[in-house]
Order: structure tokens, then C-alpha cells, then sequence
């Protein structure tokens, strides 16, 4: 049976669609959306909440650069389930294959989908301070991932980096694209680093900034340090901040949201300290509203602030 020109060009455009919405439905399900910051850079912007077995342990933000000669992925998926959504992200924008992963941290979603790129031919990069903090935490965020994502956490096989560099600076080109890891500081895990392209002021901060959501101070983390490695990282003066966490911004959006709020921190419990105020005082002091306005649209506010000054409290009465 044959159809009108006109009817056989909308069945067409049908099927289009339906494919369109099929693929699109499946984005959205698991909520890792691919941001365009360059022609050649990218983040991959997973969910803001906690990590589920729908969105495969992705509640954080990665991202990509193409060179002249392959893809360049940073950090790489909490399993090789994530890792394999990760490489169709890569490969729905380019044909290249994935050459390097750079890990910038040592928490679960930033490296143990290592294994699936590897298998792939991809080489693993990372600071020796970050592998050293990857091998401590291993066993408990396996375990953790274990309870969230059940059956697709089987394939989890750890990962080290092959190219393991003993530097607090590394300076890398692949494909005429130039490549820093930089390690400021201890921040929210030790050994965490920044991944910098100086010819187009992009950084990758990895753990170290959290925009839209509350950053957490966790009972391994240095406050202090993460304070100053923030601030050091500043003097990059980047165009763009691709976060370890939340959407892509310019430089004084993760002032305003990360800097500011660890400034706050410190500097309010360390006054607090000095006017010889116990620990609940200062905790309530430095959660009243006229106080912490500048954060409270920052999700995850309510069930990180108060946690985060009672550590800030405790780090502080140990050192000072």
C-alpha cells in the first residue's frame, strides 16, 4: 500500500520522534545531563540528591575534553554500569575513544568505574597522594555502593591508576591540549585535585567545590585546608568552575557558595571559640537565619549545616 508523499513524510517524522523521546526518556531517568562549555570541553552534570540505584551512584559532576588525539575523561562513574553511561555521554558527541581518565579524588564515584575505561584501553591518571586515599577508603565505599546499587555494584573491581604521579603538579598534552593536576590541599577527602586547562581557564575542581548543594564536612576532611586550597585555587582566576558537585559557573559563583560558606565556617566557630562559647552555643549561633542566609538555598542545607559546624568546632578546638 502506498502512502501520500505527505502522510509517508509524517509517519517519518514520527518515528523520529519517537526515537527522539525514547533516548530522551532514558536521559532523563538517570538525570546525567551533558553541559556544553566549549566545542572541545564538557561537564556531565549528574543528580544533586544522594546516590540511588537508578542514577548508578552518578550524584556528581564530571566531565570531558576532546583533543587531537582522543578523549580526555575526568573522573570516571561510581561502577562500570556508570562508567558505561558515561562513555555513551562522550560518545553521542564524539567518535574519538577515551585515551586518558584523570581522577581527581578518592570518594566512590570519582574512580571505581576505572576498571570498565581500562578494559577499553583508556590509561588511569592520578596524584599518588590520591591513589594512597583511593586504597584506604576502598573496602567502606565499595560496601556502601554495595547497599545502594544491589546487583549492579557485582562488577565492581578496583582500579589504581596506571600512570600514578608523584607530584603535587603534573603538567600533561595530549593532542596539543594542554593538562594540570594540581593538588592544592587536603580538602573534602585527602589527596583530592583540581584538573586545570590553562588555555581555555577551565578547571575541574573535583571535591573541593559544591555549588546548587550543601558541601559536607566529613569526619576525614580538614576544613582548614579545604579553606586554603580554595582560596589558592582562586589565584587560577578560571572562567569556568566545573564543581565535583552541581552545575557548571563562573569563578565567583563557587566563591559565593563554596569559599564563602568554608570562610563562614572557620572564621565563625573560630570567634566563637575565642568568646569561649561550647560547642551547642556555637552551633546555634551560626545557624540563626540573619547568619546563614547567603546559603540556605543550597540543597541539602538542613541536613549538612549544623553537622558541618560541629566538625568545623571540633577540627578547631584540636589544632588551635
Amino acid at each position: 500500500m502506498k502512502f501520500p508523499l505527505h502522510r509517508t513524510k509524517f509517519m517519518a517524522l514520527l518515528i523520529i520522534l519517537s526515537a527522539s523521546l525514547l533516548t530522551l526518556k532514558d536521559s532523563q531517568a538517570l538525570n546525567l545531563k551533558t553541559h556544553k562549555i566549549s566545542n572541545t570541553v564538557y561537564a556531565l552534570v549528574g543528580e544533586l540528591g544522594p546516590r540511588t540505584y537508578e542514577n548508578n551512584g552518578l550524584n556528581n559532576t564530571m566531565g570531558f575534553v576532546i583533543t587531537g588525539n582522543g578523549v580526555v575523561l575526568i573522573d570516571s562513574g561510581a561502577s562500570p554500569i556508570g562508567a558505561a553511561e558515561i562513555s555513551k555521554r562522550v560518545a553521542a558527541v564524539t567518535s574519538q575513544p577515551i585515551k586518558w581518565v584523570i581522577n581527581t579524588g578518592s570518594q566512590d564515584h570519582r574512580w571505581l568505574g576505572n576498571s570498565y575505561f581500562r578494559q577499553h584501553g583508556a590509561e588511569i591518571i592520578a596524584l599518588k597522594k590520591t591513589v594512597t586515599t583511593e586504597k584506604k577508603f576502598v573496602d567502606d565505599h565499595i560496601r556502601g555502593l554495595r547497599n545502594t546499587l544491589k546487583e549492579r555494584a557485582d562488577g565492581i573491581v578496583p582500579q589504581y591508576a596506571t600512570n600514578e604521579l608523584d607530584t603535587n603538579h603534573a603538567k600533561l598534552t595530549l593532542g596539543g591540549v594542554k593538562f594540570e593536576i594540581i593538588w592544592f590541599g587536603n580538602s573534602h577527602f585527602p589527596g583530592d585535585s583540581v584538573v586545570w586547562l590553562p588555555a581555555q581557564k577551565i578547571v575541574f575542581t573535583g571535591d573541593m567545590v559544591y555549588l546548587d548543594r550543601m558541601l559536607g564536612i566529613l569526619p576525614y576532611s580538614n576544613v582548614l585546608s579545604w579553606q586554603k586550597s580554595f582560596h589558592k585555587m582562586e589565584q587560577l582566576n578560571p572562567k569556568w568552575v566545573v564543581p565535583g558537585h552541581g552545575n557548571v559557573y563562573p569563578l565567583a559563583t563557587a566563591q559565593a557558595e563554596t569559599g564563602n560558606y568554608l570562610d563562614f565556617l572557620v572564621n565563625g566557630v573560630r570567634k566563637a571559640q575565642a568568646d569561649w562559647l561550647e560547642l551547642d552555643d556555637t552551633v546555634n549561633l551560626l545557624s540563626e537565619k540573619k547568619r546563614v542566609a547567603p546559603f540556605v538555598h543550597l540543597k541539602n542545607f538542613d541536613s549538612w549545616h549544623r553537622t558541618n559546624i560541629n566538625r568545623t568546632y571540633l577540627t578547631l578546638e584540636s589544632v588551635e
